[in-house]
């Protein structure tokens, strides 16, 4: 499912039409993002949690030459599935 087909879901679940949807989302989006430039974790319960994680430096190994190269600490989302999404996969 992309953003598009997403945003009609939204639009009939909710009985709104799809800009109106198209807003609640990106709203939605927007405000996760923001709290996890700060740092914070979004808890949505029965859903799951976004929250960030630091990504130690490390070695690698670049393919075309075969040279090592560092690669920097980096910070990357996480996401872990709360247990009624758990639940509906099984």
């Amino acid at each position: 499912m992309n953003k598009t087909e997403l945003i009609d879901k939204i639009a009939q679940k909710a009985n709104l039409t799809k800009a109106d949807s198209k807003k609640a989302l990106d709203a939605a989006l927007e405000a996760i993002k923001e709290a996890l430039a700060a740092e914070d974790k979004v808890a949505l319960i029965g859903f799951g949690t976004f929250s960030v994680s630091v990504r130690a430096a490390r070695e690698g190994i670049n393919p075309r030459k075969n040279e090592k190269i560092f690669i920097p600490e980096k910070k990357v989302a996480k996401f872990k599935a709360g247990a009624d999404l758990a639940d509906a996969l099984k």
